[in-house]
């Protein structure tokens, strides 16, 4: 039986959902302050804490901190008298399930504990069983339907994604996508869309970095048969295609200063004329934006409307680098690899011991674009079932046999000689400028101040030739 910790001052609410929970097979207790919850917590254990945000000793966001430092594997529902989109957002981002405002639903409050719990459970089972299966064996690939191409991995940065996705998708608000390129930004505003009221509307994708400011205007918002030199028909603009949809707008700090004026009228006033056209067209537009530049220091520098940004900036996401999600390399690395199979037809089963390493070891600076884009040529050059290592770009089995010769060098003993504590110090220092400049020898050699021979020497000293 599964145990709830009810915890609200508040004492007929409590009473109430007590009684409702009991009925629906739980285990409750009820506390009527934060000391008390947490003497409840430290004696015995609970799957989940509903919590009211307002208590007379304390508040939720204080309840949240200390329940996830102190019993991590327990789960948390924030229970609050109003809504407010962004406290939602930050409980979340510290580690709540979710947010419920009064007043309450029955059906609304067990659909969410019952959720709840099924997340902690997966939280909190050990997955390094199926990590070690054979190298046959994929690593389980979770798809986040009905977002086509939206992979949800195992990592906390990626649950932590997957809730705000869920959090902001149901609004009509606008979000900024914020991250690295190759992150999959647009990925995630299509599973926004896809999961929104708008889903069966169209969503629009426009390359805001190739825009000129002559092509601007008629991409934006379209144009009129002979409005100018060289428009032999009528055009419709992105913003037109995307009505009742939404409109994804990337790298939008490429744009002008003068295509964001025209950009801001028209996201305020919610109309367009195609040039040339007297015509308004009444807009029914989402716009979801992304960058891989930091917009605030954009506008510090006079190279972005600050008018133009809090327009947008009603919801913002920060995209994780792959580095930072280590859990999902092999969940992503397979779902490619099924991609790449129908996509070229082949049957290829899996990775080698060799090539898992080689991708849990190395940096991925161009990010999930780039961990799609090797995997794509590496299933185009294996012939066999498994991806072999040297299917893989140089780069990426080079730099996982420097951390291999790295981890080597730091477990060995030290040595005491001098001589050997210098060459063991000239490697170090060969291994981290070469992983640094990705391993280009001719920007390495420049740094250490070599010739590129005498690199090329070293690197084969320590078996790094390649």
């Amino acid at each position: 039986m599964r145990k709830i910790l009810i915890v609200d001052d508040e004492v007929n609410i409590g009473l109430l959902l007590s009684k409702f929970l009991v009925r629906n097979a739980f285990s409750v207790s009820t506390a009527t302050s934060g000391v008390a919850a947490m003497d409840y917590l430290a004696k015995e254990s609970y799957d989940l804490v509903l919590c009211d945000y307002r208590l007379e000793d304390t508040d939720g966001r204080e309840m949240l901190i200390k329940i996830k430092e102190n019993y991590p594997s327990t789960g948390v529902i924030i229970i609050t008298g109003y809504s407010d989109i962004k406290l939602a957002v930050e409980l979340i981002k510290l580690g709540a399930y979710d947010y419920i405002t009064k007043p309450l639903y029955p059906d609304e409050i067990l659909n969410t504990i019952n959720k709840a719990i099924e997340t902690q459970i997966a939280l909190n089972t050990d997955h390094s069983e199926q990590l070690q299966d054979t190298p046959k064996q994929k690593t389980t690939k979770l798809t986040y339907n009905p977002a086509e191409n939206f992979v949800v991995g195992q990592s906390q940065a990626s649950k932590e994604l997957l809730k705000q996705i869920q959090l902001v998708a149901p609004t009509s608000y606008s979000v900024i996508l914020m991250g690295e390129s190759g992150t999959g930004k647009e990925s995630v505003a299509k599973a926004i869309h896809l999961n929104s009221p708008r889903k069966n509307n169209p969503f629009v994708a426009m390359d805001c970095g190739s825009l000129t400011k002559e092509l601007a205007g008629s991409e934006f918002f379209g144009h009129e048969k002979g409005s100018f030199t060289g428009a032999l028909y009528t055009k419709i603009g992105h913003f037109e295609m995307a009505n009742g949809g939404t409109l994804f707008l990337d790298e939008v700090g490429n744009l002008s200063y003068e295509i964001q004026a025209a950009l801001l009228r028209t996201v305020q006033e919610r109309k367009i004329k195609r040039i040339g056209s007297t015509k308004e067209i009444e807009l029914d537009v989402r716009i979801i934006v992304a960058t891989n530049e930091n917009l605030a220091n954009a506008i510090q520098k006079g190279r972005f409307r600050e008018d133009l940004y809090h327009r947008f900036n009603e919801f913002s996401i920060d995209l994780p680098p792959l580095s930072q999600r280590g859990k999902d390399i092999m969940i992503f690395a397979n779902t490619f690899l099924d991609g790449a199979n129908q996509e070229l037809n082949r049957n290829v089963q899996g990775f080698s011991d060799e090539v898992e390493q080689c991708f849990l070891t190395y940096n991925w600076p161009g990010n999930v674009r780039e961990l799609k884009n090797v995997v794509r040529r590496a299933t185009l050059l294996t012939e066999t079932e498994l991806i072999q290592l040297k299917a893989l770009p140089l780069e990426i089995s080079t730099y996982a046999k420097a951390s291999a010769i790295e981890n080597s060098i730091a477990r060995a003993e030290k040595p005491r000689d001098l001589k050997n504590a210098a060459l063991e110090a000239e490697y170090e220092t060969i291994l981290k400028v070469l992983r640094e400049v990705n391993f280009n020898k001719t920007k390495a050699a420049k740094i250490l101040n070599i010739d590129r021979k005498t690199l090329y020497n070293k690197m084969k000293a320590i078996n790094l030739d390649t």
